[in-house]
């Protein structure tokens, strides 16, 4: 998911998201009662993915209907127990529900366009003096296949969920798509970031944030640096911080300027 699908913002967004990257479009839309899907809601699908993945390599049936307690999903996601927490639960269930995608990525035909949320449906279970008991939700069909494609799916380190910040929780996926356990990592210019995320912030406020989370080296597993260049826009690069363990042969990469991200 290191495409634009979600809100990088903790705020309220209701704009919608528009990229177009080559032969890849992306649309997602809001409705302005609960806002666009955020990054942080965004954790419950991990959840999802990881259950559905350990129940397949277990030789279990999966489905895309999910069951689950409050309590397994805010554990799993580094979240606290609290009925605060329950009801910020709730309100992202809402989100990834209300929240629809219009995209051509994994469409057989030309021209062709996948309309989904990320959630079918979901819904609340509670005991008979009204406490929340477990959630019940559907997965879209777009998503539920995804994760069974073993070539979708990567493991991401559980410091993850201590990431505070939207934009280094997306940029934690680009590296981790992208810089693997490769030597040298890999590269991007500041623009070209700016626009694959999907940000509303102004390219000059992006790239100052991007600069930032270089300074503070939050990701985990990975070194970011920055690279100034006299006649072209500034490059992050990023490299696993344990490259020795790389099966690959190493090679630098170059620069990503296009749709491949």
């Amino acid at each position: 998911m290191a495409y634009p699908f979600f809100s990088l913002a903790k705020s309220k967004r209701t704009a919608p998201i528009d990229f177009k990257a080559g032969s890849i479009t992306i649309r997602v839309e809001a409705v302005p009662d609960h806002g666009m899907a955020t990054i942080w809601d965004a954790d419950i699908l991990i959840w999802a993915a990881s259950q559905i993945v350990n129940a397949r390599d277990a030789g279990l049936r999966t489905s895309r209907l999910m069951a689950a307690t409050p309590y397994e999903i805010l554990t799993f996601t580094g979240r606290g127990v609290s009925s605060r927490d329950y009801q910020r639960l709730k309100a992202a269930l809402d989100r990834l529900q209300s929240t629809t995608i219009a995209t051509s990525i994994r469409q057989p035909a030309e021209g062709r366009r996948h309309r989904f949320s990320w959630l079918n449906e979901w819904q609340e279970r509670t005991d008979r003096d009204g406490r929340p008991v477990g959630v019940e939700l559907i997965l879209p069909d777009w998503f539920y296949r995804a994760v069974l494609d073993d070539a979708l799916v990567l493991t991401i380190d559980r410091a993850y969920f201590d990431l505070t910040g939207g934009l280094e929780r997306w940029l934690y996926r680009i590296v981790r798509k992208h810089g693997g356990h490769q030597r040298f990592g890999w590269r991007f210019d500041f623009a070209h970031l700016h626009h694959k995320s999907g940000s509303l912030s102004p390219l000059k406020h992006f790239a100052y944030d991007l600069r930032d989370i270089a300074r503070r080296q939050p990701l985990p597993g990975y070194r970011l640096g920055i690279e100034l260049q006299v006649d072209g826009p500034d490059v992050l690069t990023f490299v696993a911080t344990n490259p020795a363990a790389s099966p690959r042969p190493a090679r630098k990469p170059p620069t990503r300027f296009g749709d491949k991200l």
